[in-house]
This record gives structure tokens, C-alpha cells and sequence, in this order.
């Protein structure tokens, strides 16, 4: 029969059936043995069994499992993590499988499932299946790429640390399995389980595990499924490491295995157990053997020795005896016999070996997948457990199929095999059953969602299991699922499909999405098995402390949205929304709670549809059903339903006699409200009557956008909101009355109400236009409930007014009785408001001809400079104005408690999973929602994410989308998927906010001693002086090129430090720094760039400069080239020609010369990165030049680099023995944050980004040459635009060897970073395309006076850190770090203060924590200055330049003394402690 077809994750090591073609035959006659304890164990489970009924054995058993029982589901690294060389990883076996085309297609390890990124979406939908532990393997080549402990890899600790954090943080219990076939190469380059050392490294692999985890870990696998390792891996070779080798390696693989297991369980027994009170076991495989021929003892024979060369290989040694079944050795001997030669070659144990063996497993675990009919088959004499067992194996047609055909659905077999396992092994050595491995696989293609097949397998397997449980007495602990999710299967790649959720391997987020089997699994885990006796839940959320007690944080689920079900069979009125109907959730309730459950949400928004539970037909239908279950469900998840009684959903038959218009509805809604309050109420202790009545009057009755469609924007709006305020004032009364009491809820109303924003908030008529706005849309309904019964004033003089300006005899606004104000006021018990959006508004005067509660108002919206487009054009994203608006309900209404009951944002149909500004919109609405809370007093109870999916949203369908999951429409199972907003919508409820997270925090601590501080300036920016405008690319840029500098502003005159040099070194030494870094300009000295004529004056000023510096003690830092080239030089091609570079050196040489004396940190380029990338790429610096982007950047940036190597040897060459000082060059870089850091593409990107940016020019100077992947990437797009070569200039042999090592340290400048992600610029040709790279900044980092400029310390550490590993942890200076700022002079910059207190920290953590080499600080800048392209506009200095003063005086801001108080203290003294240094 065909060879096992491949890898079907655990399976088919278990589903295997053994090669015999082409054997020989032989007379022989049948083997005869003395029967051993297998075979009696064997013969006593099939007598047990064979009289079975096909009917008898079928028999489905309800029931539940024991309390105790446990439920798992599993997933491999190698299947599911991907990262396959992130961080360091080394290569594994499958790795190089899958490299070389082994696979189907060729798909390969190295993204797969992207788990490696994904911790918490893994985690997420576990979650949501309630499933109380999970079984994964450790990547052995992720921790010690090697194979060895030498080559440990932190950050693959740290993966592991986070993935077993985050599932007890969720309750989840972890399972981990140490080796799951993903050997490192580098151990198989030696042998791999072929060789006797690999006892050792597993050895020292596992002791690692079990010190590092275990006090966390609790219950340890060493090998998963270890016979396809010995079997496929190393005798038929169809897995990696593809040695076949069935006669020997096969079995000394096996032995080395049993070896390495026994020792890895004696490491626990004698270190660990004791200290972690863990268990430790192997997980074995195997198919249940049923004899092919009933009636055959040698079938029945054959069938337990088929048992034995798969099961017992492992299993006699291990529980029984310590050596293998003696049927097996029996047999190896008795074909050697009969073939003449040999045909497997079993190792033998010592006597040692077998003690050490025994014993070695506190369970017994199975994976499980199939059975097998086998019969006995002599005469054949080739290598192969089946030739050498005697035995053949065949399936039975009748048998269900799987995408497999090396797998069927044979669930009786397991119960069989349970029974012989307990027979065999289990009662000797009084261990528990685990199954840790039980699925089927199903295709790639079709409906994956509704793998009702798998389902039904499920249901099977379990009851079978059960069944041993309850009729045998077989002594089984838990059950496992393979396996979360699709993964990679071996040689058939991603086509073979075990997951309960579906990955769609072509989109870069690897989305997770639950299919039907993953629904059933979680009901039969929430049933311990197949009745409703809930399963001893272990779950628990263990989050951090809280910052806001008793905050509420949810789901809102719009109902209509989410409808029931409705058709003729149901007895279910119509209602006049019944178009809007989209998805089955009737039919889903329990579903919906799964998702609330993974959120981990403790209150769901929910609303009754009025037609499901109210009216002549329906009081005892499936309405009144669909809610008690939904409710119910809610509960038994923990989730506190709050139920909405109307969300515009009136029934058609009430619009038939007018609807809200009607004064009879007032009765009718409080008979429904009585009805919802008696029926459900028991359990619903939050109502809220109408969900935004505004908009009900007014867009259903005014605008007749929405049904009832009625254009009466004059009157009926005002009519309708008169009917709904009394309407759910009767409500309120009538749950106040007769039931709170007894059910002690809170009943309120949804308001709705944007941020009315005044124009200008010092114009007293445009402040009163914004809150009359504010009257109209929210006061409206909260003043007669919140404050007198009666509507706001202002709304009542502008709608009288119009209305007698137009000619009526009363106005057109109803008024309320005394009674009626009465029973109206105080009908809330919290201030329920939904917002979106913010708007600034202004006072207009409007027509009289247009009768309109719009042009009542008398006001003109628009939307605040700045705020953020959404998919929703109406919506735009204004986070400030939900915490004014908060603020204002404070002051307007009485401190209320307030309760935010919608707020989201709609995303385009293209954003599915990966909705960053569902991100970006949650993060900066909840936080001001927060600060409302913690600084202003503000008392929110609660707030309401809306929504928990995708939806029909009213008039937008079903396009864009709310929805925190996504819900693909275009099918009919409407599958769920959570969208990376979820996530993170959890981590705000586990948080209850956003804490300080440890990488905020402040160290308090100093920087080594002898720590070099210092400040900045640059040449041209500060003391151009001598007409520089004239022979500096900059000055002519700047004098040419008006259009591109801020305010047209120059460097002419500067600071005019060329003529202040006292005035300078005086406020430098405000400062307490021991350097100061200048920059001398090159034109100043070398007027046309060249030694042709040296500007004596220009040297002469920095003779003065270096010389009053020393005299005040401070040391002077000096730069060569801080951008502002001769212009002659630029006349002949500038950093494009390469004559330049013997021109740089001949300058270098003159400065080295005349002040090397006294100046002893020397760097030759700044940021050679702007110089040629603004300067000949995006041309936005001088010298301006963007018209060769394919290639002008890459040439200037090649002979910048040179020129530094150059100027380096000269000085190492001619200087550095007499001078004694340092040189080196200093780069900048940003950090790169993935924009999704769950996405690998993004994470990729981020890295690219670096390498772009800083990698460029440090690699060819620390390393020798260009990064790898600008190299690949610059060729690669080279040659698909049919160029003959790359546009990357190449080093030749001899310039890598002059440039490599051009550095005595690394300089370093820094300000921001930013988000990355992948974006492909398809054929244009320039730095951006190539790189491949998009940037934005998250909305909620703190911004600058520079547009790029954003407050993110924490990138700062990163990038520090991401030096030292990259190159070698060189000695660092930080050249330049610092924040501008603009607009009004403020010279209390405590923005300022706040960035460099937040980024010289992390400096500090970055030099004490991560070691990081760091010998000095600069801050950037000295004073104001003319920054390039921005002129003056953006301000970066300690000292305010007040330009308007011919003097040009130099004012200290604050920012000066608590940088002082830094460089003095060194560092940062702990609060309450004190030191000298803190003294001004």
C-alpha cells in the first residue's frame, strides 16, 4: 500500500500505513510465540469488543465527564509560529525541509500562522473558547539557535515567557511540549538523533525549560509524537532531516529519544519537583489495530504487533520493564533469520539504562487520529516495521473519509485503544490518561467555515472517550483538540486543514476565525461533555490594578444590526426597519457571548426589538425566547446586560396610526416597557428607554432620512420629541413604582450630542452660539429630565422667536404643563450620552423662508482644524472634545454619573482586521474620557465601545464598518474576526486605563562617572557672519530658494555667534556641561572648498572659539561638515562628483592642523544620511536637487562615506599620535515601531527602516559594506526596471578594506520615531520605493514644534539597544537629541523639560539596564537658531534669540536649570532624597 502520504500534524504518525511493494516472497511459516502480556492485554480488549453490534458500538452516550475533567487544544511551533529566523532564531530541520521545495508549492515555515507576533491574538481566541490550558511545543532552535545552552537568545526566552504570561493572566493553564519534531539544524549538521551527544544538548535544552518556565509551567511534555521522528524522519526520509535509513538510524534515532526523555524527567524529578510540583510525560502516537479478519488469530496476532512496533517501541520501555517489547526484538530476530540479512537493528540497554528508563512519565499521553484494519503478511524482506512485523494494514471503504487519505473517521477505534492502554501500561504504573492529540484534517478550498465534518468527528471521538470513562473505568484525565488553528502540515504545506479556526494564509495578517467546530468544542467544554452539568472552570482573569474604581467598560450591540430571525414561519410582526435586516443572530446568541468572552467585558449594550416580545401575537413567542437566552448566556459568562427598550425599530403597525406623532404611544411603549421590566427585569438591572431620540425626531421626522421618512423639519420634530420625553418619563415611573423595589436597577435615557466648539472662544456671540448648539441637539431632552422639566431657555426664545418672526400665533416648540415638567424631572438615574465627533461652530443669522429646527438655531457647524478623516464623512475623529464635552455635562447637569453609551469610529470596507484608526481612535477617546475622570473631577461610570462586529449600519449598509470584529457578509456563515481593536479594547478593560507601564517609569540612578555632557550648535545655523550666503550651499539655497524656507527667513546674520563669542561660552557654562559641540563650516575656511585660499579671519574665529572654550574649562566637540558645502564645489557636481572626496580630506587636514591641539573629539560627517537624501533625493535641503531620485541619493551618500574614511586614516595617520584624541562620524535614526506589531510585513518593515536609515551609512563604516537587505532590495528593483546593474553604488574589494573600522566610537542623533508598515510603491524608483516602507505617528504621542517631531521616549532606549547588538557595542555618543517648539515665546518650556527628563532617562536605562556602552550626552540646541528649511519658526534651544533686539540677547528658559540640575546630579535623585547637586 502507498507510504504514509505525509505529515498530518499529529496524526499521521499514528495513521500510517507501511510500505511492502516489490517484496520478495518466501515460504515461511507462520511466527509462533509464547503469548506476552501485550498479546493477553490485546486479546482481552478485543474479546471485550468483537461481539459489539455495529448498533451496540454506535450507541451515542449522554452525559458529562467527572468535575475534575480537563479540556485542551494544541498547536507546534514549527506550525504555527513562523518568525523562522527573527531575532536570532537558528534554522531547524524544517526549516531547511521547506527551503529546499520539499513542500507542496513550496510553501514554507517561514511566516506560517505568524504566532511569533501574535501572543495575544492567540491568547484572544482562546479565550473566547473558555478552554482552561493550552498544549504548545518551544522552538528548541529559538532559545539555543544552536542547540546548545552557549547560544541562548533572549528575546526567544522572552517569546515564551510572554506567550506562558498571557495565558495565566487569562486563566489559561499552559501545556508545553520541549521537542515537537523542529530539531536545530545545527545539531542534525552532527548527527542529530542519530548521535549519542544529543542525550547531552537535550539534557541541557530541557533543564533550561524546566528552570526558566517551570515555576509557571506546570505540567511538561519532552517529545510530541516521537515515532514520526524515528519512522518518516530518519527510515522512509519523507519528513526532514530526510535520512532513510530504516535499518539502523530508524531504531538508534528511537533509542536516543528514550534517552534523552528519561534524563530530561530525572532533571525534573531531582531539581524541580519538589519547588514546582509539576508532572513531566512523553506523548505518544498511535492508531487503534483491528484485525482484519475477525475469525484469524494470526489477524488478531498480527493486529497486536502492529500495536507494538508503534505504540510499544516507546511505551514497554518507558511503563513497563525499561526495554522494548520483547514481540519486538522476537521478530527483528526471527526475519534475520529468515531473510538471511538484516532488516532492522535494535539497540540494546543496559542494565543501568533500563532503571533509568523506567518509570520516567506521570501520565500517559495519546495522540489519537484513526484506526487501522491489519492482517498478517509473510515473506517479505525489506526494511520497514510493516516487512518486519509481518503484518500489513488496510482501511475499511466504508469508513468517512478526511482531506487525508491516510486519516478516516474510526471513533470506535479509540475507545479500543484507551481500554488496551489501560490494560497494558496504565494499570502497572497507576498513571492517568492525557489525550493530547485528537483532529482531522479537511480541505483547503470550499466552505472552510462549516467544517461540520470535523464537528461530527469531534462529537465522536469525545463521546468514545467518554464512554471509556464511564462504562470501562479507564482512568482519563483530560482531552485534547488538535489544534487551534490551520497551520503548516509538513509536506503537504497549508493544504491539510486541523484547526477549530481558519487562517487565510494569503493575507499578511494571518487573521484567526472560528469555524463551526470551534463554536462546538467551546459548548462542549462550557458541558464538561454532552449534557448541560457545566465542566469545574479554572478561568480567571488576573489583571493589574485599577485605576478608576467601578468602571465599566463594554460592547454596544445595535439590535437592528443584529437581528432576529423573521420570515413566514415565524409569528413575528414586522417592523418598518424589516429592509435592514441582515445577520442570523436570533440563531447566534450564545456565539455573541463567545465573542463579549473574549474581550473579557463585564456589561454587553444590548436592545430589545419591540416586535419579538410585544404585541397581540407575541407575548409567549420566540421573541421573548431569543431574549431570555441571550441574556441568560450573558450572564453565565459574566457580562451584565444593559438593555435598551427602543432603538427607532417602531413597529409598521404604530406607524400605520402615525407613530411618534400619536399620543397613544405614550401608553402603548410604557404597556411594553411594564412587559420587559416583568420578564426580564429579575436579571437586567441597567434599562435605558430610547437610544438618541434627537435623532429619531429630527432624522426620522424632520429630515426623513431615516424611517418613518417624514419631511416636517419645522414642527413634527418638536411634536415627536414632546411624545418621546413624556414616553420615557411614564417608563421611568412605572419601573420607579412597581419594580424597583424588588429588582433594585437603574433606568435612564441615550442622549446623543457632539462637542459644540466655539470659533473663538474670546468672542462672547460665537461662545453663546456653541452652546445654544449644544441646547438644541443634547438639552432638548436633558433639561427637561435633568434639570426643570422643561426645555433649555435658549431653545425656547429661538424657536418662539422664528416662529412669531414667521407669522404663527404660538410657537412651534410644545409646552409642558407644571404637572407634566414635574413628572418629567428627575426621570434618570445616570446620564447615559453617545458621541462621535466634535464640531466648531459659529453664530450665523439664518433665513426666516426656511421653517427648520436647523435654522432655528441660528448657527453654522464645521469640523476643528486638523481633526482626523473617518470612513463616516460627518465623523470626524476630535478626541479633545469628549472631554470637554464631559466637563460641560458636569457644570450643565450637577456632577450626574455619567455613562459614555456609544462612541466608534466607522473604517473604510478596505480596513478589515488590521483597523489602525479603530487603534489610534480608541486609544485617544478613551484616554480623554480618562482625564476627564482623574483630573477634572468628572463622574464616569462607564463606557460603551460600539460596536462588538460589523454591521448593517442604518443607511450605510453594511459599508463602513463599526464593528471591533469583523464580519465577512459575503458569507453565509457571517464569520467573526477579531480585529486588532479588540485586543486592544481588552487590554483597556484588564488595565481598567492605561497604567504606567515599566518602561514609563522613571530610574532613579546615575550614569557612570566620567559621563561627557554637552550642547550643540551648527556653524551655518548660529554665526554665518562674512557674507557666508555667498559661497555656502545653504546660504545660496536660502537666498534662491525663498519659496522652500519658513517666512523667508536666512542665515545672514543667525545668532550672530560670530561676533558673540563671550555671550555664547557664558550661557553654555549655565548649562554646568564639561563639552560643547560646534561645527566649523567649510566655506568660512576654504571660501571655494579647496587649499587654494585659506580664509585666515575664518580660522582665526575658531582659534578664539576653541580657545575661550578651554579657558572655561570646556571641551570643545568639533564637526567637519554639518551640511554647508562650498558652493564652487557644488558648482562641479558637489557629492555627486567624486573628486569631492580628496577635497573633503584636503579641508580636514587644514582643520586637523590648525586646532588638533586643543581639540580632541573630532566628527567628521553630521547625519550624511540628510545631507544626501534631502540634499539630492527629495531635494527639500540644499543643494535642492530632486531630479535624479533613482539615483543622486545613493551616489552622494557613496562618496560621503569614502570622504569620512578618508578624513579618518588621515588623522589616524598624521594626527592622532601627537593630538591623542577620537574620531568618528555621527548618523541619525529614528526607531521604527511596527505599525501593527502583530504583523510580521509591518515588523519586517520596521526593521527595513532602521536599515535604511541608519544602516546605510554605519554598516559600510562598522561593518564594511552596505546592509544585505538595501543591497538585494536595490538590485532586485534595479533589475525588474530592466537596468543592467544596480543603482546601489558597490565598494570594491579595497575601499570595504579602507572603510571598514573608520570609527573610534558611534555617534548618534536622535529625536523621534515613527510607525511602519509595508507599502508597495509598485515601479517608481526612488529611496521610498525602495525601501518599501510607510511611516505615520500614533495620534497619541505627543507632538513638537516640527511636524515630524513627535515625543516617544521610549524608541529612544530601542534604537541604543538595537546599536549595541548590531554592531558590536561600540562606545556611543549621543551627538544631538532635543524638541523644538513654536508659536507664542514661552520660556517656561515644560514640554521641553519633559522631553529631554523622559529621553535622558531612558538613556540611562538604556546604559545600566542594557548595557549599552554609552560614554556622553548632547542636547540640541544651545539657543534658537535658524533651523534649515523651517527658518525660525521651529525653536529647539535652551536659550530664547529675541530677534527683535539688535542685541541679539540670549534668555535662559527654564528648560536650562533642570538640564543643569541633570548633568550636575548625573543622572536622575530619587524624589524626597537630597543631594547638592539639586540646587539651582
Amino acid at each position: 500500500m502507498k507510504v504514509l502520504e505525509g505529515f498530518l500534524s499529529l496524526s499521521l504518525l499514528v495513521a500510517v500505513v507501511w510500505s511492502s511493494s516489490n517484496a520478495k516472497l518466501r515460504k515461511f511459516r507462520h511466527p509462533v510465540h509464547q503469548k506476552s502480556a501485550s498479546a493477553i492485554s490485546y486479546q482481552k480488549v478485543w474479546e471485550k469488543f468483537r461481539s459489539q453490534t455495529e448498533a451496540e458500538r454506535d450507541k451515542f452516550l449522554s452525559g458529562s465527564f467527572p468535575v475534575d475533567f480537563e479540556w485542551s487544544i494544541s498547536s507546534e511551533s514549527f506550525k504555527v509560529e513562523g518568525g523562522w529566523a527573527e531575532h536570532g532564531k537558528g534554522e531547524t530541520i524544517w526549516d531547511r525541509f521547506s527551503h529546499e521545495g520539499h513542500v507542496f508549492q513550496n510553501q514554507t515555515t517561514d511566516l506560517a500562522c505568524d504566532s511569533y507576533n501574535k501572543v495575544d491574538y492567540d491568547v484572544y481566541v482562546l479565550r473566547g473558547m473558555m478552554v482552561p490550558n493550552y498544549q504548545f511545543s518551544i522552538s528548541w532552535a529559538r532559545i539555543f539557535p544552536t542547540g546548545r545552552k552557549e547560544s541562548l537568545v533572549d528575546e526567544g526566552v522572552a517569546y515564551y515567557d510572554k506567550m506562558i504570561n498571557t495565558l495565566l493572566e487569562s486563566g489559561i493553564e499552559p501545556t508545553v511540549t520541549l521537542n515537537h519534531w523542529d530539531l536545530p539544524q545545527a545539531l542534525q549538521d552532527s548527527g542529530g538523533w542519530n548521535d549519542d551527544s544529543i542525550v547531552e544538548a537535550f539534557k541541557e535544552f530541557s533543564d533550561f525549560c524546566f528552570s526558566h518556565y517551570g515555576d509557571r509551567v506546570k505540567t511538561w511534555i519532552t517529545f510530541g509524537s516521537p515515532w514520526a521522528v524515528s519512522n518518516l524522519g530518519y527510515g522512509t526520509g519523507e519528513h526532514p532531516p530526510r535520512v532513510q535509513s530504516p535499518i539502523i538510524a530508524s531504531y538508534q534515532v528511537t533509542h536516543n529519544i528514550l534517552k534523552s526523555h528519561a534524563e530530561a524527567w530525572h532533571i525534573y524529578n531531582d531539581n524541580y519537583r519538589k519547588l514546582y510540583n509539576g508532572k513531566v510525560g512523553i506523548a505518544l502516537s498511535s492508531d487503534w489495530a483491528e484485525p482484519k479478519n475477525p475469525s484469524s488469530n494470526q489477524d488478531v496476532a498480527a493486529a497486536e504487533r502492529y500495536l507494538n512496533f508503534m505504540l510499544g517501541w516507546f511505551a514497554h520501555p518507558i511503563f513497563v520493564d525499561g526495554d522494548y517489547p520483547a514481540v519486538l526484538r522476537q521478530q527483528i530476530e526471527k526475519k534475520k533469520s529468515d531473510c538471511g540479512i538484516e532488516l532492522a537493528r535494535l539497540p540494546t540497554f543496559t542494565e543501568a539504562e533500563k532503571r533509568r528508563i523506567r518509570g520516567t512519565a506521570d501520565f500517559f499521553r495519546l495522540n489519537h487520529h484513526t484506526s487501522r484494519l491489519v492482517s498478517e503478511s509473510l515473506g517479505r524482506c525489506e526494511a520497514g516495521p510493516n516487512n518486519v512485523g509481518d503484518f500489513e494494514a488496510h482501511t475499511d471503504p466504508t469508513w468517512p473519509s478526511t482531506a487525508s487519505d491516510q486519516i478516516q473517521s474510526v471513533p470506535w477505534g479509540l475507545r479500543r485503544l484507551l481500554n488496551y492502554i489501560f490494560l497494558e501500561y496504565t494499570s502497572i504504573t497507576k498513571v492517568p490518561i492525557y489525550i493530547t492529540g485528537n483532529g482531522m484534517p479537511t480541505e483547503f478550498i470550499g466552505d472552510v467555515f462549516n467544517d461540520n465534518q470535523r464537528v461530527d468527528y469531534l462529537k465522536a471521538y469525545i463521546n468514545e472517550a467518554m464512554k471509556a470513562v464511564h462504562l470501562d473505568g479507564v482512568v482519563i484525565q483530560r482531552f485534547t483538540v488538535q489544534s487551534l488553528m490551520d497551520g503548516f502540515e509538513g509536506p503537504q504545506g497549508y493544504t491539510h486543514r486541523f484547526g477549530l479556526h481558519y487562517v487565510n494564509f494569503e493575507d499578511p495578517d494571518r487573521p484567526r476565525v472560528p469555524k463551526a467546530s470551534a463554536y462546538y468544542y467551546s459548548k462542549v467544554i462550557e458541558s464538561n461533555g454532552f449534557a448541560r452539568t457545566p465542566a469545574s472552570s479554572k478561568m480567571q482573569i488576573y489583571g493589574k490594578k485599577l485605576r478608576a474604581q467601578n468602571f465599566l467598560v463594554c460592547h454596544h450591540l445595535k439590535f437592528l444590526q443584529i437581528p432576529r430571525l423573521f420570515g413566514k414561519s415565524s409569528p413575528l410582526r414586522p417592523s418598518f426597519r424589516d429592509s435592514f435586516i441582515t445577520m442570523e443572530h436570533f440563531q447566534r446568541d450564545s456565539n455573541g457571548a463567545s465573542h463579549l468572552q473574549h474581550i473579557k467585558l463585564k456589561v454587553a449594550g444590548m436592545q430589545m426589538e419591540k416586535d419579538q416580545v410585544f404585541g397581540i401575537l407575541l407575548l409567549k413567542y420566540l421573541g421573548v425566547d431569543y431574549y431570555n437566552r441571550l441574556i441568560d448566556g450573558l450572564l453565565a459568562n459574566g457580562i451584565t446586560p444593559m438593555v435598551t427598550l427602543y432603538h427607532w425599530d417602531l413597529p409598521q403597525a404604530l406607524q400605520n396610526i402615525n407613530g411618534w406623532d400619536n399620543p397613544e404611544l405614550i401608553n402603548i411603549f410604557n404597556e411594553y416597557c411594564d412587559f420587559c421590566y416583568a420578564t426580564f427585569g429579575d436579571r437586567v438591572k441597567f434599562w435605558i428607554t430610547f437610544n438618541e431620540p434627537q435623532t429619531i425626531a429630527w432624522s426620522g421626522y424632520g429630515l426623513g432620512q431615516i424611517p418613518p421618512n417624514v419631511q416636517q423639519p419645522g414642527d413634527a420634530p418638536y411634536r415627536i420629541a414632546h411624545n418621546l420625553l413624556k414616553a420615557h418619563a411614564q417608563a421611568y415611573h412605572t419601573y420607579d413604582d412597581k419594580y424597583r423595589g424588588s429588582q433594585g436597577g437603574l433606568v435612564s435615557i441615550s442622549l446623543n450630542a457632539e462637542w459644540a466648539e466655539p470659533l473663538d472662544v474670546n468672542i462672547p456671540r460665537e461662545v453663546v452660539a456653541a452652546d445654544r448648539a449644544l441646547q438644541f441637539q443634547l438639552g432638548w431632552f436633558a433639561h427637561p429630565i435633568f434639570k426643570n422639566g422643561d426645555y433649555p431657555d435658549a431653545m425656547k426664545i429661538q424657536v418662539s422667536d422664528k416662529s412669531e418672526l414667521q407669522g404663527l400665533t404660538e410657537s412651534r416648540l410644545p409646552s409642558f404643563t407644571d404637572e407634566e415638567k414635574a413628572f418629567i424631572q428627575g426621570t434618570a438615574d445616570v446620564f447615559c450620552i453617545n458621541t462621535y465627533t466634535t464640531k466648531v461652530v459659529r453664530h450665523v443669522t439664518s433665513t426666516l423662508e426656511v421653517v427648520s429646527y436647523l435654522t432655528d438655531q441660528d448657527v453654522e457647524k464645521d469640523f476643528p482644524e486638523g481633526s482626523e478623516n473617518t470612513a463616516v464623512y460627518d465623523q470626524k475623529a476630535v478626541s479633545y472634545g469628549l472631554r470637554r464635552l464631559l466637563n460641560w455635562l458636569k457644570e450643565e447637569y450637577g456632577d450626574p454619573e455619567i455613562y459614555i453609551t456609544e462612541n466608534g469610529v466607522a473604517t473604510s470596507p478596505a480596513m478589515t482586521v488590521d483597523d489602525t484608526e479603530r487603534i489610534f481612535f480608541l486609544k485617544t477617546y478613551v484616554d480623554e474620557a480618562l482625564k476627564a475622570h482623574n483630573l477634572d473631577g468628572v463622574r464616569i461610570k462607564g463606557y460603551i465601545a460600539s460596536s462588538l462586529m460589523d454591521s448593517f449600519d442604518w443607511l450605510n449598509g453594511y459599508y463602513p464598518s463599526y464593528g471591533l470584529h469583523h464580519v465577512n457578509f459575503g458569507l453565509s456563515s457571517r464569520p467573526r474576526t477579531p480585529k486588532r481593536s479588540a485586543h486592544l479594547l481588552f487590554d483597556i478593560i484588564k488595565n481598567n486605563g492605561f497604567p504606567m507601564t515599566e518602561e514609563e517609569e522613571t530610574l532613579y540612578a546615575q550614569f557612570p562617572e566620567g559621563f561627557m555632557w554637552s550642547t550643540a550648535t551648527a556653524a551655518y545655523q548660529r554665526a554665518p557672519g562674512e557674507q557666508m550666503e555667498k559661497v555656502s550651499v545653504f546660504g545660496i539655497n536660502m537666498h534662491t530658494l525663498l519659496s522652500k524656507i519658513s517666512k523667508d527667513d536666512n542665515g545672514d546674520i543667525a545668532c550672530d555667534s560670530y561676533n558673540r563669542i563671550a555671550d555664547d561660552v557664558d550661557i553654555i557654562k549655565k548649562l554646568k556641561v564639561g563639552h560643547y559641540r560646534l561645527s566649523v563650516s567649510w566655506p568660512r575656511i576654504l571660501p571655494d572648498g579647496t587649499t587654494r585660499k585659506i580664509n585666515e579671519a575664518g580660522l582665526n574665529y575658531y582659534n578664539r572659539l576653541v580657545d575661550a572654550l578651554v579657558a572655561a574649562n570646556i571641551q570643545p566637540q568639533v564637526t567637519l561638515y554639518h551640511w554647508d558645502l562650498p558652493q564652487a564645489l557644488q558648482d562641479v557636481g558637489g557629492w555627486e562628483n567624486e573628486t569631492v572626496v580628496e577635497r573633503f580630506r584636503d579641508f580636514a587636514d587644514v582643520v586637523f592642523n590648525s586646532l588638533g591641539d586643543r581639540v580632541k573629539f573630532w566628527i567628521t560627517l553630521n547625519e550624511p544620511l540628510n545631507a544626501a537624501l534631502a540634499g539630492y533625493g527629495y531635494g527639500n535641503a540644499a543643494p535642492g536637487i530632486n531630479s535624479r531620485p533613482a539615483t543622486a541619493q545613493y551616489v552622494a551618500a557613496h562618496n560621503l562615506i569614502k570622504a569620512h574614511a578618508e578624513a579618518w586614516h588621515l588623522y589616524n595617520d598624521k594626527y592622532r599620535a601627537t593630538q591623542g584624541g577620537v574620531i568618528s562620524i555621527t548618523l541619525n535614526s529614528d526607531w521604527g515601531y511596527p505599525r501593527n506589531p502583530y504583523k510580521q510585513e509591518d515588523v519586517d518593515a520596521a526593521e527595513r527602516y532602521v536599515q535604511f536609515m541608519l544602516g546605510w551609512f554605519a554598516h559600510p563604516v562598522f561593518n564594511g559594506d552596505y546592509p544585505e537587505v538595501m543591497k538585494n532590495r536595490i538590485r532586485e528593483r534595479s533589475l525588474a526596471a530592466g537596468r543592467p546593474q544596480s543603482r546601489l553604488p558597490e565598494f570594491t574589494p579595497e575601499e570595504v578594506a579602507r572603510i571598514k573600522g573608520t570609527h573610534d566610537y558611534f555617534g548618534f542623533n536622535h529625536y523621534t520615531s515613527v510607525l511602519t508598515h509595508y507599502l508597495d510603491y509598485k515601479d517608481f524608483e526612488d529611496y521610498d520605493a525602495d525601501r518599501g516602507v510607510g511611516v505615520q505617528s500614533d495620534r497619541t504621542w505627543l507632538e513638537s514644534g516640527s511636524f515630524s517631531l513627535k515625543v516617544i521616549p521610549g524608541g529612544f532606549r530601542k534604537i541604543l539597544k538595537f546599536i549595541k547588538d548590531e554592531y558590536g557595542n561600540p562606545p556611543l555618543y549621543v551627538t544631538e537629541n532635543g524638541l523644538s517648539e513654536r508659536g507664542p515665546i514661552d520660556l517656561n518650556d515644560i514640554h521641553r523639560i519633559h522631553y529631554y527628563n523622559t529621553y535622558i532617562n531612558q538613556a540611562l536605562k538604556a546604559c545600566l539596564l542594557d548595557g549599552v556602552d554609552l560614554r556622553g550626552y548632547t542636547a540640541w540646541s544651545l539657543m534658537d537658531n535658524v533651523e534649515w528649511g523651517a527658518g525660525f519658526e521651529e525653536r529647539f534651544g535652551f536659550f530664547y534669540v529675541n530677534r527683535s533686539d539688535p542685541a541679539l540677547p540670549r534668555v535662559p528658559k527654564e528648560s536650562v536649570w533642570n538640564y543643569a540640575k541633570i548633568v550636575t546630579c548625573n543622572g536622575f535623585i530619587r524624589p524626597g532624597e537630597s543631594h547638592e547637586c539639586q540646587a539651582r
